[in-house]
């Protein structure tokens, strides 16, 4: 007679967590459980057991051995403190830089944001569109007080550009060698990631573990590292003219250049959620305004966001740090500079009277007096290598890109994918991926744009590109 195989040691944690039980608290129950009244069943038995508990917690409320082990798996209604909020009746005055070309209802989402109590001051950049809560080229200054949605989505989001000491023949006679490290060393889309491991010392950041919800999104953040997002994020190989006047150390004329552009993928989108949700639940604003809501600095659920927010912000510095390096390591090529700016990010900073404010940049990029930036335009127009000029009425900021003249539905239902094709090949465009959806004529003029915020930036130099990756939606 074979002998069962009874418990002698303690139940792993690893597989507990194969059978659902993904939480320490969970497992350590289980564990005690386990210890105290299964040890005379197989390992098996308990495994099956346990798992029966995790899909069906109720059923076992009144078993007195698994009843605490149940209620783990239970979620309790915990009825948070709120403080009911009303609007002010008129909005603050907010500059609008490019009036005629930003549309009315990014107009009004930027008005309902200057009626909250907690707002400073605002501006309109001249890319902006609409979006949830903040407008798309919204900023917005409050005080002692962030606001999820008006950060955005894509925490963090932001551009980077490497320059090669290389001339702009270098594209033409290795395209088909460039065309192959975008198609193998970038990845695109929420699902997946890259074939081979990413490293990145972000990932051993101790953030990772103050929080449960960080704990839980470090595996997709390691999973995700060094990838890209759908939409309009792409990675690209162009040619920078640098003018005379640039900043940088480099003698002016004509360069090979990777432009990049992402944001802190799974990581951001669900701090962004989690935190957006739990706003709503502790500040209650008018239904038309419930999406701005705010936590405030000085509360543990501030704190959280706040470090959770600068997390996703570096982590998001690192995907283009992974790109920047896998695409020139596998080219054989080294930058002599780079140069990265954020959007969708909150920053504290000083008003003009030293006053400490929250500066909310949501598509747009900082423009400090000499803080460099690139303003990209869409995958055949260019983008501009800028630095800021301090303007305090925009709130030292300027857009982040040429800024969406239609919406992607739209896009997609007026562009053929044969017309797009035929668009993009006209400029003299090499596109891998791509969409109707991000046709360049989805988007406002760039040269317009520039000129509405001459008093924001001064150019330094334009990048044209020539060979794109995006995601095929």
């Amino acid at each position: 007679m074979k002998q069962k195989n009874y418990m002698g040691i303690k139940i792993k944690g690893k597989e507990l967590y194969n059978i659902g039980y993904d939480n320490d608290t969970s497992r350590s129950m289980a564990v005690e459980t386990a210890s105290r009244f299964f040890k005379h069943e197989t390992r098996a038995d308990i495994l099956k057991l346990f798992e029966s508990v995790r899909l069906n917690p109720h059923t076992y409320l009144e078993d007195y051995r698994l009843f605490k082990l149940a209620n783990t798996f239970i979620e309790k209604v915990i009825e948070k403190p709120f403080t009911v909020y009303e609007l002010h009746e008129k909005a603050e005055h907010f500059k609008i830089y490019g009036h005629a070309f930003i549309e009315e209802e990014a107009k009004k989402q930027m008005e309902m944001a200057m009626r909250l109590p907690v707002s400073k001051k605002g501006a309109l950049m001249p890319d902006a569109h609409s979006g949830f809560g903040l407008p798309i080229g919204g900023v917005l200054a409050t005080e002692n007080a962030v606001i999820p949605y008006g950060v955005g989505v894509d925490i963090g989001c932001r551009m980077a550009l490497s320059i090669y000491d290389l001339p702009e023949k270098y594209i033409q006679r290795n395209a088909f060698e460039m065309k192959r490290v975008l198609k193998e060393f970038t990845h695109f889309g929420m699902e997946g990631n890259l074939d081979f491991k990413q490293e990145h010392d972000v990932l051993d950041r101790s953030e990772f573990q103050l929080t449960d919800l960080l704990r839980k999104l470090h595996g997709k953040a390691a999973k995700q590292l060094g990838s890209s997002g759908s939409g309009n994020h792409f990675v690209e190989f162009g040619v920078i003219d640098l003018y005379e006047q640039n900043t940088l150390t480099m003698p002016a004329g004509k360069y090979v250049a990777l432009l990049s552009h992402s944001g802190s993928r799974g990581l951001g989108a669900n701090v962004a959620q989690h935190y957006t949700n739990l706003a709503m639940e502790i500040c209650k604003l008018p239904r038309e305004a419930k999406h701005m809501a705010w936590l405030d600095l000085n509360s543990a659920e501030g704190q959280e966001y706040w470090l959770s927010m600068n997390l996703a912000g570096d982590y998001a510095r690192a995907c283009h740090d992974r790109i920047h390096l896998n695409l020139s390591k596998n080219l054989g090529i080294k930058p002599v500079c780079k140069i990265e700016n954020h959007h969708n990010f909150a920053w504290k900073e000083k008003d003009e009277n030293g006053n400490d404010i929250i500066v909310h940049r949501k598509g747009a990029t900082p423009a400090h007096k000499g803080e460099l930036g690139i303003i990209p335009g869409s995958m055949t127009k260019a983008g501009y290598l800028v630095s800021g000029k301090g303007n305090p009425d925009s709130l030292n900021s300027a857009s982040h890109g040429a800024g969406r003249s239609m919406s992607r539905n739209k896009a997609k239902n007026s562009f053929t994918v044969s017309s797009f094709k035929k668009m993009v090949e006209n400029a003299g465009v090499s596109l891998i991926g791509g969409s109707p959806e991000e046709c360049p004529l989805a988007y406002k003029d760039i040269e317009e744009v520039m000129v509405a915020q001459q008093n924001l930036v001064e150019v330094h130099g334009k990048f044209i590109p020539k060979l794109v990756r995006m995601n095929k939606e």
